[in-house]
């Protein structure tokens, strides 16, 4: 019983980590506003369309339950989005594409997203496309340019 203890909890502690490995992180001096509007212009002057931005800080104020600011840009460009589907149409799933920008315990803002690469690595044929490649720069880009 004891191994099976010990087997589960470093199956779950490697778990952890690789999906702490998965979310890329990039710094900013901005607030967390600042962010996601530089993010904004950055995604429109892209040629993508800003589908969603949502406020997790105010809606977690609306239920009395104040967090640090919280928010995160939904966005998508067809001409990656598209050839991801024609591979398998599952990966509609994963796009469009994400970034939060968030503002830490010790009031550091980040943001975050998820290596595309492993959002969709269930998807083998669109998980070796150059399109994910694409995709990973393309969030690079529009983070550190909204960073910046």
């Amino acid at each position: 019983m004891r191994h099976l203890i010990l087997a589960s909890i470093i199956t779950f502690g490697g778990a952890l980590s690789a999906m702490a490995d998965d979310i890329i992180k990039v710094q900013t001096n901005k607030t967390v506003a600042e962010a996601l509007d530089a993010l904004e212009a950055a995604v429109g002057n892209a040629g993508a369309t800003v589908f969603a931005r949502i406020d997790h800080a105010a809606g977690a104020e609306k239920v009395g339950t104040p967090i640090a600011p919280n928010q995160v840009l939904i966005f998508g460009n067809p001409a990656l989005g598209t050839p991801a589907m024609l591979i398998d149409p599952r990966a509609g799933l994963f796009l469009p594409l994400k970034v939060q920008a968030y503002e830490d315990a010790n009031g550091q803002v980040w943001l975050a997203y998820e290596d595309p690469k492993e959002t969709m690595d269930e998807l083998d044929e669109v998980e070796k496309s150059p399109v994910i490649e694409k995709m990973r720069g393309a969030l690079k880009k529009l983070t550190t340019a909204a960073a910046g």
